[in-house]
């Protein structure tokens, strides 16, 4: 049994994924799209290819992502491919550095990178006394 791909309700996944609201889309498609024609159109299970197109140029995300996107599927794959649906755990437990030590490094080279811009600030400002009293 194949299941439908719903179009609308992918263009307003990957907006919302985006974080744009239907009113920006609608501003971003034109003048006779308002925040009521972006609801509607994302109730829709086929959308015309043209808006599409256009909606793909908006949101800059290709046209096959609206037409074969199919959550159940994602869902599907993510929940076989990695360990009780978590996405991003890992079963590895040992880490290979002490965060601690990683995050006193890279305090030590914010000091430095400071200490720096300073000797580079103090001898500038001798260049531009330099330049002041000629």
């Amino acid at each position: 049994m194949e299941q439908k791909i719903h179009q609308g309700r992918n263009v307003k996944r990957f907006r919302e994924m985006l974080g744009i609201k239907q009113e920006a889309l609608a501003f971003d498609l034109g003048n006779d799209w308002n925040q009521k024609k972006i609801s509607m159109l994302e109730q829709k299970e086929v959308i015309e290819n043209d808006i599409l197109d256009q909606i793909s140029q908006a949101l800059k995300i290709p046209v096959e992502a609206f037409q074969n996107f199919d959550e159940e599927q994602a869902v599907n794959f993510i929940s076989n491919h990695f360990d009780n649906g978590a996405v991003g755990y890992q079963k590895y437990d040992s880490c290979s550095f002490n965060p601690i030590d990683k995050i006193v490094q890279l305090y030590d080279e914010k000091i430095a990178l400071y200490e720096r811009l300073l000797k580079e600030k103090d001898e500038m400002m001798v260049r531009i006394e330099k330049l002041i009293n000629r």
